[in-house]
């Protein structure tokens, strides 16, 4: 029974994991558009909208990540899951930090 179960979780998780990382690109391709059709206008609001679409895509890719740990097995693969965490973690930061530092 518990072996179902672990298979099953596993599963589930995959499947959330793509979900997750599928939404974090589609959001981040559509702030890219939407932040070059605003820089061939001009506006003001490029930044802080691409900014934003960045920030809002890249939390969907953590949260992928924070899935994946559910799955790994071995030291070295919680390894490269933490960095990669930590890596978007910290461009998270950065974004928010510079619309923070754009808005004052």
């Amino acid at each position: 029974m518990l072996h179902w179960l672990e298979i099953i979780l596993n599963e589930l998780t995959g499947y959330a994991i793509v979900i997750l990382e599928l939404m974090g690109v589609f959001i981040i391709v559509a702030a890219g558009i939407k932040g070059f059709y605003n820089y061939i206008r001009h506006s003001p609001e490029t930044k802080r909208s691409l900014g934003k679409g960045l920030a809002m895509g890249l939390e969907f890719k953590m949260g992928s990540e924070i899935l994946r740990t559910v799955v790994v097995r071995e030291w070295e693969e919680i390894a490269t899951v933490a960095g990669i965490i930590i890596l978007r973690a910290a461009l998270a930061f950065l974004i928010h930090w510079e619309m923070k530092e754009e808005s004052n």
